[in-house]
């Protein structure tokens, strides 16, 4: 897993809308940039819907918001128009960022194991440096610890 400290590595991935967002686009602001497992489950959605409703106060912060999962464009594109959503979602369908990151890990739900991401959130200063991760979101007090983190 990436630390703290390290520079966020270098990436090009499609967004929702099939346009190209790279490392570069974090550059100058701060990002929030969070993996997810699947799109159009409960608590993605929720997750999703949070930062929607919140991101004035991320662009007051000077804060860039991406969510990232191993879902398609189309998918991508799906979930983001029934939800409104305001923001980029990445498609990181060969997990190599994901699994770059540390992210993609073998994961146990009801008794089976498979490989996926773990819902993981990092925070990237100016320059695209890790300044925090959390790494066992809790999505309903997310929103608010990243406030504070961001605030410092």
């Amino acid at each position: 897993m990436i630390q703290i400290g390290e520079k966020f590595p270098e990436f090009e991935l499609k967004n929702q809308n099939g346009e190209i967002v790279s490392s570069k686009d974090l550059k100058g602001s701060k990002s929030v940039v969070y993996f997810y497992p699947r799109d159009n489950t409960p608590t993605c959605t929720t997750e999703a819907c949070d930062f929607r409703d919140n991101l004035e106060l991320f662009n007051d912060l000077n804060t860039k918001v991406y969510g990232i999962s191993g879902d398609s464009e189309k998918k991508h594109s799906n979930f983001s128009n029934k939800h409104n959503l305001n923001f980029d979602l990445l498609v990181d369908e060969d997990y190599k960022l994901s699994d770059e990151l540390g992210v993609y890990q073998l994961k146990k739900s009801f008794g089976k194991e498979s490989m996926g991401i773990v819902r993981t959130t990092f925070v990237l200063d100016e320059e695209g440096v890790v300044k925090h991760i959390i790494e066992k979101v809790k999505v309903k007090t997310q929103i608010e610890e990243l406030k504070n983190i961001i605030k410092g």
